[in-house]
């Protein structure tokens, strides 16, 4: 039995529980480390989530743990494909419960990024949706240049906003001001139900993981 396996059944069921959570909540990316990976705290400066991508594996792996001890497993996310562009990533709980999915919205995430949010059933529940474009182009123009590379993160602020079936802006993630732009914020904008909250929480975790790499 693999050591993922092994927490998968060890671990009581936990989740996030969104009532308790104080909004906005807070992305931040570790700089140094091979792996690429964050810190989601909310607006108490309470760590919520440790969000750690597997390295060199030809199918997406994460494992989203309470803190950085990694102690106890929330989540897993697991791409249905080996590296594909028009994969789909399916959310778990700590026993193996699915929960939902993200994955690109086809063609029109090539130049502005777009992504649809599952529920288990694979029932279309909300969409993610790059509202300018423009900064992510200049962002990653300017972070090759020496130096100006350094402050980037002050200059662009690429944002994403979700919306529901009906349209309606549920919450947003936006890129903040900071040194290397490794800070990220997600305000909620409408009430949302635990378990919808929840899987907008994982989308958006492996949505920026997507975006990042892709520059």
């Amino acid at each position: 039995m693999t050591e993922e396996n092994q927490i998968l059944h060890q671990q009581n069921t936990s989740r996030i529980e969104l009532t308790k959570l104080e909004f906005p909540i807070s992305f931040q990316f570790r700089i140094g480390t091979f792996a690429n990976d964050f810190i989601a705290k909310d607006a108490s400066g309470r760590t919520i989530a440790y969000v750690r991508q597997k390295m060199f594996k030809l199918k997406e792996a994460i494992m989203i743990y309470s803190d950085e001890s990694k102690t106890e497993l929330l989540y897993q996310i697991k791409a249905d494909r080996w590296i594909d562009f028009n994969a789909n990533y399916a959310f778990s709980d700590s026993k193996g419960a699915m929960i939902g999915s993200v994955g690109r919205k086809g063609m029109k995430s090539i130049w502005k990024a777009s992504y649809q949010i599952f529920d288990s059933g694979k029932n279309l529940d909300f969409n993610i949706r790059e509202e300018n474009p423009w900064a992510k182009v200049f962002d990653s123009l300017l972070s090759e240049v020496p130096l100006v590379g350094l402050f980037t993160g002050y200059l662009f602020h690429p944002r994403y906003a979700v919306t529901n079936a009906h349209g309606a802006a549920i919450a947003c993630l936006s890129k903040e001001s900071s040194f290397f732009g490794r800070k990220f914020r997600v305000d909620k904008l409408a009430d949302i139900d635990s378990r919808d909250g929840e899987r907008i929480l994982l989308g958006l975790m492996m949505m920026i993981l997507l975006e990042r790499r892709r520059g």
